[in-house]
């Protein structure tokens, strides 16, 4: 026996056996002997990481499907669906390659390995930006199923409004700040992503619920002969219609970003090279989700999906014990976005973190910098949703520009520049591919918002 046989055979497959030293991103303490006062920590499961992968792409985008088959057809749609997840699988083995060939183990590392100093602070600007505007959206959209919301002297009832009454305990500010200092800051507390496996799975288990229901109110009105078969292709009958096929393709693009989460994911399997495997596995179940969501959607609502699919269930269904359906949604997909919020949250603090502090000790080492980026993030975030009204709109732009980047631009752009000189003619072409739509996407979501607001302004300004 020679003293290298003497390595567990587990160790060997795992990269947390190998300390790498990265100064350019705040990182987890990659063994039990970095951090005695670390909990014995044996690696995340296949499991956990495939719930929190799914758990970070299904966010509240998913309500946004069923719309886009009502300009696309079922046909095209659920074919770009699936095309956006092999498209999202090839950007994510863009990031593990050359993660790998350049020995990092963050985003920002992997960026500042092939951009310098700046790619990395642009990368963790772009997290930032994505992050904390699709926290602050999640927060207003929990606010507005439970609370209610009032839109052109409109005022539709929340959840908890139309079962007690309106009260001072069910007000849009109070409920906030109870689910923020109840579910959204102890969820916030755990070091390791890993500790979120269960609610992630709780949350996906809600994400289904939302679409048994769909599924079922949709075969009950069919059999009853209420509803009729859907389009399978786009009505394209003029050069508006034609140029409306586009106004989806950022609905799609950003669809399965989910690439601030894969390192962190990475680090803490208990076998490294189960990341693939955990990557495909996320992005077949959370297709398989999309394309139901998408199809009974549309089949149940046709014509009439509203662009947030869940404002058609605050209308009568024509069912019984409709009203109680309407709720079931409504509050699952509510329980759902809060259970989201943490598995978005975490790479925000870490990237926050690095940026601020890009040369110290890793995160999770440092308790008092650890609880202040805590707070002080869940109080912008809370601050955000409750008090600027007009945020929402900001991030219509700037969210869709940084969404992009992360999930098609940096990737691609890391393979152009191959600095380890190991990506193929095939890469290279993909990588173009993905910026051109990454950059076509971009182009059409900045026009369609400020077409709409400017739209939206105009009739605003002739009824005053």
């Amino acid at each position: 026996m020679t003293i290298g046989d003497i390595t567990p055979k587990k160790e060997r497959k795992s990269r947390r056996s190998k300390h790498v030293v990265d100064d350019t991103a705040p990182l987890l303490p990659k063994r039990q002997d970095e951090d005695a006062g670390y909990d014995e920590f044996n690696g995340a499961s296949f499991t956990g990481a495939v719930f929190n992968l799914s758990t970070t792409i299904v966010g509240a985008g998913i309500m946004a499907l069923p719309a886009t088959m009502k300009v696309l057809g079922l046909i095209l749609g659920i074919a770009m669906i699936i095309f956006m997840a092999f498209l999202t699988d090839a950007s994510i083995e863009f990031l593990l390659r050359f993660s790998r060939a350049g020995k990092t183990t963050s985003y920002g590392s992997l960026m500042g390995d092939a951009f310098g100093k700046y790619g990395r602070i642009f990368l963790q600007i772009c997290v930032l930006v994505n992050n904390i505007g699709v926290l602050i959206v999640y927060m207003i959209i929990i606010g507005d199923v439970l609370s209610g919301t009032s839109s052109s002297g409109v005022h539709h009832a929340g959840v908890l409004e139309g079962w007690f009454g309106e009260h001072w305990w069910n007000g849009r500010t109070f409920v906030l700040i109870v689910t923020t200092l109840g579910i959204f800051s102890p969820l916030a507390c755990f070091k390791r992503i890993d500790s979120l496996r269960f609610t992630s799975a709780l949350s996906v288990a809600l994400a289904v619920v939302f679409l048994v229901i769909t599924v079922g109110i949709a075969i009950i009105k069919l059999i009853s002969g209420t509803i009729m078969m859907p389009r399978l292709l786009p009505d394209v009958t003029d050069l508006t219609s034609f140029w409306r096929l586009f106004t989806v393709v950022p609905v799609l693009v950003t669809a399965y970003i989910c690439h601030y989460n894969v390192h962190s994911i990475d680090n803490e399997l208990e076998d490294s090279t189960q990341i693939k495997p955990v990557v495909r596995t996320a992005l077949a179940l959370c297709s398989t989700v999309y394309i139901m969501t998408s199809f009974f959607g549309f089949l149940l609502f046709g014509d009439s999906t509203l662009d947030d699919v869940l404002s058609n269930f605050d209308t009568d269904l024509g069912i019984p014990y409709g009203s109680l359906l309407n709720d079931a949604v409504r509050v699952s997909y509510a329980a759902h976005l809060m259970l989201v919020f943490p598995i978005v949250f975490y790479p925000l603090r870490l990237n926050m973190d690095g940026l601020l502090f890009p040369s110290a000790r890793p995160l999770a080492l440092s308790n008092m910098r650890f609880a202040f980026t805590t707070v002080g993030l869940i109080t912008l975030i809370f601050l955000g949703a409750n008090f600027i009204p007009s945020i929402w709109d900001a991030f219509q732009f700037t969210g869709a520009t940084a969404a992009v980047c992360l999930g098609f631009i940096f990737p691609a752009a890391v393979t152009l520049r191959d600095r380890h000189s190991i990506a193929t003619k095939k890469d290279k072409i993909l990588a173009i591919f993905m910026i051109v739509l990454a950059v076509f996407s971009n182009v059409v979501a900045v026009y369609s918002d400020a077409y709409a607001m400017f739209k939206k302004n105009s009739v605003t300004e002739r009824t005053a």
